[in-house]
């Protein structure tokens, strides 16, 4: 979570919404600021392109602020916000599978600030890192954005369930079926290269 977000608790939060509602343009400049670090690498991990990723991200965005009228004060902006961002993601999952007939779906790049954690990791962890989040992709869009969003972004369930409009037990099922499918898939690979046995999701 950015330093913007950190900052912005529940009630300055709303605040700054109304002052965006009645069209001051700083206070929509301070909903983007707090938000979009986050938003980016979410839609990122989600549809594995860069490019591709800021133009949902800025497609999302502007939906939020075109229907900001519609906000609910019960949720948190960032809750509504990943929900469109992750409508605005499945979309275009869609329009690309129709177009191309698959979806290319290829081994997870780390990010910067991945690369610079795994300098202070011994090289057994680093590539343990590198075959969970790769095998992320693997996984169908709705569990794959239930991973991220829990161990990645460190959502609860509660908060799942409200971004991806879905029952909790759903989310939690989710999460129960996608370390299954990733232990199934990564076991034999961590036996095969030496990295012991796999218990669960490194961060």
């Amino acid at each position: 979570m950015t330093g913007a977000a950190k900052n912005m608790d529940a009630g300055m939060e709303a605040v700054v919404v109304r002052r965006a509602l009645r069209g001051d343009r700083s206070a929509t400049r301070q909903l983007v600021d707090a938000h979009k670090d986050r938003l980016f690498a979410f839609i990122r991990r989600m549809i594995r392109n860069h490019h591709d990723a800021e133009e949902i991200c800025q497609e999302a965005f502007l939906k939020a602020f075109a229907s900001l009228d519609s906000y609910r004060s019960e949720f948190r902006f960032s809750t509504w916000l990943f929900t469109i961002g992750y409508r605005v993601c499945l979309n275009w999952m869609r329009r690309k599978r129709a177009l191309t007939g698959d979806l290319d779906l290829g081994a997870l790049a780390p990010s910067v600030d991945d690369a610079e954690s795994v300098s202070l990791e011994s090289e057994a962890v680093a590539r343990m890192k590198d075959l969970i989040w790769s095998t992320v992709d693997s996984l169908s869009p709705p569990q794959r954005a239930t991973v991220l969003l829990f161990y990645r972004h460190e959502e609860s369930c509660q908060t799942i369930s409200e971004i991806l409009d879905l029952p909790v037990a759903t989310v939690k099922s989710h999460l129960h079926r996608a370390r299954a499918k990733l232990r199934t898939l990564l076991e034999p690979i961590a036996a095969r290269e030496g990295l012991g046995k796999i218990c669960n999701l490194a961060g």
